[in-house]
């Protein structure tokens, strides 16, 4: 037992908490707007962990960095604008999960020295669990189509979904290793590789594809994190 009790309990049960909130909007986003544009807003979530590393944490974040930052949110403006205009408000869901998630990641680095990664994705997963089940109750309470229970209704319904776990499972214990032992803005811009899994994997399966205006922002975006990350490197060598 002691290898999973965290010494920190409340801040992982957050994490848990942030977790499953940025989940639970990501996957109403994608149920209304197509795949590619989803993840193109939600790009704006390593500007944002990078703001809260500097502001917070005080890593340090120099002005071409904050330039960088300020293209690439110029960048998620560029995919929005025509999203908004086609889907109203939820095109801000993507964003508004991103905010959640650059604040789970946050709480990696800031309280990940004290447990281990497997303590903290128990505690967390015990967290987001009793949130989506209060969330999910209170909201088919009120009638809302999107929080009403179901469960898979085939083989692969469930292969599928014993899947995704296990895929996020490790996934999140590899990421709570790499917060241990990296600053959060040099990770942040790492994230900007899931951008290519995800165009091509919402033309192969759902026929999604971007604009060319999204793909000028999607440009914007990934230009601007793969400048920190270059820019990163030449700091890392004068040192």
């Amino acid at each position: 037992m002691q290898a999973i009790y965290p010494k920190r309990l409340w801040p992982n049960l957050l994490r848990g908490v942030l977790l499953a909130a940025a989940a639970l909007l990501f996957f109403v986003s994608v149920k209304y707007m197509p795949l590619a544009d989803a993840f193109a807003i939600y790009f704006v979530e390593p500007f944002i962990l990078t703001c809260l590393s500097a502001l917070i944490l005080r890593e340090r974040v120099g002005w071409r960095r904050w330039t960088a930052i300020a293209i690439g949110f110029g960048g998620a403006m560029i995919v929005i604008q025509p999203s908004f205009a086609v889907f109203g408000l939820t095109a801000l869901l993507p964003m508004a999960c991103a905010f959640l998630f650059a604040c789970y990641l946050f709480l990696n680095r800031a309280v990940g020295s004290a447990d281990s990664p497997l303590a903290m994705q128990t505690t967390a997963g015990i967290g987001g669990t009793f949130f989506m089940v209060a969330v999910i109750a209170v909201g088919n309470g009120m009638g809302a189509v999107d929080f009403e229970p179901s469960l898979p209704r085939s083989g692969l319904g469930w292969i599928l979904v014993i899947a995704l776990g296990t895929i996020s499972g490790y996934g999140h214990l590899l990421v709570v290793k790499a917060f241990r032992l990296a600053p959060l803005s040099l990770l942040a811009p790492f994230h900007y590789f899931e951008i290519v899994s995800a165009t091509a994997l919402g033309y192969l399966v759902f026929g999604d594809f971007p604009t060319p205006s999204r793909w000028l922002g999607i440009g914007v975006i990934v230009g601007s994190g793969l400048f920190i990350i270059w820019r990163e490197r030449e700091k890392r060598k004068l040192d």
